[in-house]
């Protein structure tokens, strides 16, 4: 049987009281009678906060030392003595107040009901000065009576009401490691509560720029659901976003849909539409009472004025307006963008903005991170510095590498010229930490950081500790042993400007995304020829990693990434010729959209060809690859029903292929505008470029394109009402068809294609 847990609850600036009681019960614990616990027991570097509450479940008795600084404490008040208070009411755990120093005590209710040592308005460092020992001796005889009394059971540790969900049932590796402190969410983990509890709340967004904690109170939440089994859900499935924030154009949910549909049990994951697989989906999870978590959405938002916040991705687009109207469970986003797609349903899809935390909630983190100064004094630096979250995280590890943590050195960090909504609190430390870091390896990582817009995995970063060097990113790190290796790392996640090494991927290197954005743009900015000489590396490593043809979207995933870093160094045209064209489509197969149904991915990567999105293809592609990427581009938007996107890249291609003379391409282009435009209701220039198809078709002088745009003509004539001319145009088409093809003397509406 395991020996009760004593527990001492203090604030830090009292640690002179709790270190002369420890020795009255480590003599408890020495004779094999307790197991004596508090935080000073948690390692360098380890998750405090988890620590802490997986000893307050554990715990047996409870001994609070009591003063204005432990009573000030918010993580005390806010977080131990309501968890403790109910193992008490719930279980009987004892609770031992100690009153150490004066305060107004007697105004806090819970404190009112217990009895206190030495008596009730004595304090040990007033009424009782040097006779601690006496105080403290009774305190251990009273637990020693406690514990050894015959009818004596210690309180079981906290269990939950509800049956543990099977382990193939949960999926949630997928979230973001994040700092494990969060503060000032009480409100909102409270609000998410009721939300799973409600009958009526079946969407919950969380809503905030970059860096204000949100994947952080998302995982804290979720970790209170898992030690109570998930409170009744039977299913829990995560996913998230990962994105470069506020550099990325456009991403896919293709590999989400794909996995999301195996895990629900779909028996065909790629078959049917976009907007099949969404309804597919939806109406899996709301099979049983499941909690879907998506985290970073805005990716896949649109981010321009007109229609902002909207979900590009169709299944994606159909998932949540149909979780929207019924769900069983619930679907919890974290985004950057309010959800456009959501406001049609305001009252089953809540909205909570989560844009800063209060002064007092950056005071308590800086205190509890052992930033020393006044409270008052906390809370100015905490608006100084935006009342961000990730800026007083960053502030808190910068002053934590100060002798003697003052706050006062928050003042001498440099103010930076950057609007408030890019990060600039968060870059202001960054930067700061960037001068301490001097010439050390640390700089160099985050450099290499900053070249992925994901997790970035243990193999590809290795590419730079062992091939050639590139000046400014490896002078360092390629002279690192393993050990220093190691100490680099522990420095940076000691800063939080990496993120804990995580239990499921020990080799993956993650960092906040604003973190990665930061020395990306930095790295860019200040040495661009080493920056295009990094992603080449990755490109060439991402290009070795995949099959040479890949039959599934996880096995096409290097090549995407490929593309991405091929992109940016430089190299377009290798990459369009080596990766999209050979392998991903497959020479004009298309096997990524035909066969995987990847429409979104496949857009997401030919963004890379674009130097301003859908329109101007990179000066890297040559002129016959620069109007194929726009028509391709044009033609993927449509199909994911994104049509007025969809018109300028299509416009653009057309006149692309005009200017070089391409006739037949040119004529393909302007009739998939002209379908376009019927698609859109947008008849008069659908008629437009129907005209427009079939003179460019007729200059060609491919029989076959001209029979096919005059019936792309007629088409949309015959939608303009203008029968007679339509019929004229058909017959036409028809005539031309008995030549080049006597074995069909009908027209016939379909391209028959092996």
């Amino acid at each position: 049987m395991s020996k009760p847990t004593v527990f001492i609850s203090y604030s830090h600036k009292d640690e002179v009281w709790k270190d002369a009681l420890k020795p009255h019960l480590k003599m408890l614990e020495q004779v094999g009678y307790i197991v004596l616990w508090d935080d000073r027991k948690i390692d360098t570097g380890g998750e405090w906060e988890k620590e802490i509450r997986a000893h307050m479940k554990k715990a047996a008795v409870v001994v609070c030392l009591i003063s204005a600084n432990y009573l000030a404490s918010d993580f005390v008040t806010k977080e131990e003595v309501p968890f403790l208070l109910e193992r008490k009411e719930k279980e009987g755990m004892p609770i031992l107040p100690i009153l150490i120093k004066p305060c107004a005590w007697k105004a806090v209710p819970w404190l009112k009901k217990l009895q206190m040592r030495p008596t009730d308005n004595q304090s040990l460092a007033i009424h009782f000065k040097d006779k601690e020992d006496e105080i403290f001796t009774q305190v251990a005889e009273q637990i020693y009576e406690i514990i050894t009394d015959p009818d004596y059971t210690p309180p079981p540790p906290s269990k939950s009401k509800w049956d543990a969900i099977p382990q193939d049932r949960i999926s949630i590796h997928r979230l973001p490691e994040t700092g494990a402190a969060l503060f000032g969410r009480n409100k909102e983990l409270e609000l998410l509560d009721q939300a799973w509890e409600s009958e009526t709340t079946n969407v919950v967004s969380l809503v905030a720029w970059g860096g204000v904690g949100k994947s952080t109170l998302v995982k804290k939440w979720v970790e209170g659901m898992a030690v109570d089994n998930y409170r009744g859900a039977t299913r829990v499935f995560a996913w998230s976003f990962y994105s470069q924030g506020t550099g990325e154009r456009i991403t896919s949910a293709d590999l989400f849909i794909t996995e999301a549909l195996e895990f629900f049990g779909d028996l065909d994951p790629k078959s049917g539409s976009a907007w099949e697989k969404g309804e597919r989906l939806a109406a899996l999870i709301n099979e049983e009472k499941t909690l879907l978590i998506l985290d970073g959405l805005e990716p896949l938002q649109e981010g321009m004025h007109v229609d902002k916040g909207r979900i590009k991705d169709p299944a994606l687009s159909v998932l949540l307006k149909e979780l929207a109207r019924e769900n069983r469970g619930l679907c919890l986003i974290s985004t950057r963008e309010e959800v456009a797609d959501l406001k049609d349903f305001p009252e089953t899809a809540m909205e909570r903005s989560l844009e800063q935390i209060s002064p007092e909630a950056g005071r308590a983190l800086l205190r509890v991170e052992r930033a020393c100064g006044t409270d008052a004094e906390l809370e100015e630096a905490s608006r100084d510095f935006g009342n961000h979250a990730l800026a007083v995280n960053l502030l808190a590890a910068y002053l934590h590498g100060i002798p003697g943590h003052s706050i006062t050195y928050a003042s001498e960090i440099p103010d930076l010229d950057i609007p408030e909504e890019k990060g600039k609190h968060s870059r202001r430390v960054m930067e700061a930490f960037w001068e301490r870091f001097g010439q050390g390896p640390e700089r160099e990582l985050l450099l290499i950081l900053g070249l992925f817009d994901r997790p970035a995995e243990g193999k590809a970063v290795k590419t730079f500790r062992t091939g050639h060097a590139i000046p400014g990113l490896t002078d360092q790190l390629q002279k690192l042993s393993e050990p220093d290796w190691n100490h680099t790392l522990e420095t940076l996640r000691k800063t939080k400007l990496l993120a804990q090494k995580s239990e499921h991927r020990p080799d993956t290197l993650d960092s906040h995304p604003l973190v990665r954005e930061h020395f990306g743009e930095k790295f860019q900015r200040e040495n661009t020829d080493g920056w295009k000489e990094a992603h080449g590396r990755l490109y060439e490593y991402y290009k070795g990693e995949a099959k040479e043809l890949p039959d599934t979207l996880e096995e096409m995933a290097p090549l995407y990434l490929a593309v991405g870093h091929g992109c940016k160094t430089g190299r377009q045209q290798d990459a369009f010729d080596e990766v999209y064209w050979e392998r991903i489509a497959r020479r004009g197969k298309y096997f990524s959209v035909r066969k995987l149904g990847a429409f979104g991915s496949d857009l997401a990567v030919l963004a890379g060809f674009l130097d301003t999105t859908w329109i101007s293809p990179g000066a890297g592609l040559s002129e016959n690859n620069k109007a194929l990427v726009l028509n391709l581009t044009g033609s993927f938007l449509r199909s994911l029903g994104r049509l007025e996107e969809a018109v300028q890249p299509m416009e653009a291609g057309m006149e692309t292929y005009i200017s070089h003379a391409s006739w037949q391409f040119a004529a393909i282009a302007a009739g998939n505008l002209s379908e376009l435009f019927l698609d859109m209701g947008e008849v008069p220039q659908a008629v437009e470029y129907g005209q427009k198809c079939m003179e460019l078709a007729d200059q060609s002088g491919n029989a076959i394109q001209e029979m096919a745009r005059r019936s792309t003509l007629a088409d949309a004539l015959y939608q303009a009402g203008k029968f007679q001319e339509a019929e004229d145009f058909f017959n036409e088409a028809e005539e031309i068809q008995k030549k080049v093809q006597p074995e069909y003397p009908l027209l016939y509406s379909l391209s028959m294609r092996a």
